[in-house]
């Protein structure tokens, strides 16, 4: 055996242990989700955030083409009746969700952005009771309301009276509507075709390539700006967009799909709510950003309410 094919072979024996690992995959999952925030704020400077939405969805379907394009195939009965609502997870749920986060970290901390994300689960379940008439647990209320304390807490800098006065930092402003969109789109794949998660994954992520090129001509300056901005990039600017278009573009929907197919949905989404805690993490290690009082209350009060929240969830068997 040369060398190089036993390296191989060693590769595809730790992929092959990794993905035998569920709660290993659902921990990875939130730390590159979390890493997206923190690769907005690293940007700043360095790539401008519609060029990284373009660059992200680029380059992730050129990834994903070579693997998904024979479930395409083999599923296309499936997906064609399904393009509609696809094209709409594509350019609202990977699209809108981003250019509202990377455009955020032009006017508030990669912490805030972390930590707000936490009230998706909280808008999910809103959503829930308001369109589907699911109605949610005491302990799932109550953490609830925990949690909205903790998001107004960090958004406010731990003075909530600014709300009465709407003096809100454009920048939180910003990620509570991307959370309101993300909410959305998680409610929606209910009613996603039943296709191969490389199939949904793919033709989302064409959809997403076509919004963020018609989100650079209308908004974001145009066909003549993308051009002058291309050659701006810089190292790390493109360092960041590989880092955004494999690892929470590609790995941690890899592996929270396996982690949720091999011990269940309810368990898995627990691990969905650790992004907050890596993602700000992550910005105090990465970014340098500082760790304030109120980040710490809100901190609390985030995790008390996914603690009690989750309580109220019926627990699913492990399989």
């Amino acid at each position: 055996m040369t060398p190089k094919s036993s390296k191989t072979k060693s590769g595809i024996n730790f992929f092959t242990a990794l993905m035998s690992r569920p709660y290993l995959l659902l921990v990875l999952a939130p730390v590159f989700w979390g890493g997206n925030i923190t690769a907005g704020k690293l940007a700043v400077g360095h790539v401008d955030p519609f060029m990284l939405i373009i660059g992200r969805w680029a380059g992730a379907l050129l990834i994903l083409v070579p693997f998904a394009w024979p479930h395409v195939v083999r599923e296309w009965k499936q997906i064609k009746p399904g393009l509609p609502l696809l094209a709409m997870f594509g350019a609202i749920g990977f699209t809108g969700f981003n250019i509202l986060l990377y455009n955020s970290s032009l006017h508030t901390s990669a912490v805030n952005g972390a930590m707000e994300q936490a009230s998706i689960p909280v808008f999910v379940l809103l959503g829930n009771l308001l369109i589907f008439g699911v109605r949610p647990r005491l302990l799932q209320i109550f953490g609830l309301i925990v949690t909205i304390i903790g998001v107004i807490w960090v958004a406010t800098a731990g003075n909530p009276m600014r709300i009465l006065s709407l003096d809100v930092n454009i920048g939180d402003t910003m990620v509570l509507a991307a959370c309101v969109i993300y909410a959305s789109y998680s409610l929606a794949l209910r009613f996603k075709p039943k296709i191969h998660w490389l199939s949904f994954l793919a033709v989302s992520a064409f959809f997403a390539l076509i919004a963020a090129l018609l989100a650079q001509l209308v908004i974001g300056g145009g066909i003549e700006r993308f051009f002058y901005l291309l050659p701006q990039i810089t190292p790390r600017g493109w360092l960041i967009i590989a880092y955004v278009m494999f690892f929470p573009s590609i790995l941690a929907q890899l592996f929270y799909a396996r982690g949720l197919e091999i011990v269940g949905a309810n368990r898995a989404s627990i691990f969905i709510n650790l992004l907050p805690i890596t993602g700000t993490i992550l910005s105090v290690i990465l970014v340098g950003e500082t760790f304030h009082s109120y980040h710490l209350v809100a901190s609390v009060l985030v995790i008390s309410g996914i603690v009690l929240a989750e309580f109220g969830v019926k627990k699913e068997p492990l399989k």
